[in-house]
């Protein structure tokens, strides 16, 4: 499943509207690429499946500050992602 691992955002259902006012749902998909994430603390990189906005919230912040920032146990999701 698509799922950003900070924010949490994933798979929305929504509507197709016909101009007759038909409904069929559809599926919207977040837009999740696979980034290495640099950690400096530890010298090493790490892997993580991303939105673009968190990309881009990480590109201002370092991770440690936008897991404080959103919640998200920075620890535990390194430890689920240690080799």
């Amino acid at each position: 499943m698509r799922v950003c691992e900070l924010t949490g955002k994933r798979v929305n259902v929504a509507n197709n509207v016909s101009h007759a006012n038909n409904k069929t749902k559809k599926r919207q998909n977040p837009n999740i690429q696979s980034k290495r994430i640099f950690l400096p603390e530890e010298g090493r990189y790490v892997r993580l499946s991303l939105s673009t906005r968190a990309i881009r919230s990480l590109n201002r912040m370092t991770l440690k500050d936008y897991c404080k920032k959103l919640g998200v146990d920075y620890d535990a999701l390194l430890k689920s992602h240690t080799r």
